[in-house]
């Protein structure tokens, strides 16, 4: 049998400052790839510098397995990119019976742009409830895929 021992706090209401779940405590990650320097829990866990980044480029899929279901509120994301001129486009989707289908919740561009715009950062009021996977598709250019995908942060309510 697995087990783990879960702060007073955190097993009453699995969550972590500012009302976001602690997601190392309340979900499973899958995802297409890691970069092993930059492991998903840097985006998901609070306090972590750099964030996530993937082992190859192209379009990459991040997925949040909920176990029991969770009602989620809000979601934020935010992106980073110092170096290069480039479009990227985001899907968020969620599921409610364990991944056979999806809704999309919201799918945005960003024009990333080292001399201005280097940050994006996004926070979704939603009414998602009974969702068992929250999934997160990232194309990182659009135009290009010989890019690397990363994401700063993830949280969830």
């Amino acid at each position: 049998m697995r087990k783990r021992l879960l702060s007073a706090r955190a097993a009453i209401l699995g969550t972590s400052d500012g009302g976001w779940l602690d997601l190392e405590d309340v979900a499973e990650a899958e995802l297409s790839s890691e970069d092993v320097f930059h492991p998903i829990e840097a985006a998901l866990v609070p306090g972590s510098s750099d964030g996530w980044r993937a082992a190859t480029p192209g379009r990459q899929t991040i997925r949040l397995l909920f176990a029991p279901a969770r009602n989620l509120t809000r979601i934020r994301l935010r992106f980073v990119e110092l170096a290069t001129r480039r479009t990227q486009e985001y899907v968020l989707r969620y599921s409610a019976d364990h991944g056979q289908s999806f809704r999309e919740i919201v799918r945005q561009q960003w024009n990333f742009d080292p001399n201005g715009s280097t940050c994006e950062r996004e926070e979704h009021q939603v009414e998602l409830p009974g969702t068992d996977t929250l999934e997160l598709i990232i194309t990182p250019d659009i135009g290009d895929d010989r890019v690397f995908a990363s994401l700063a942060e993830l949280r969830v309510a």
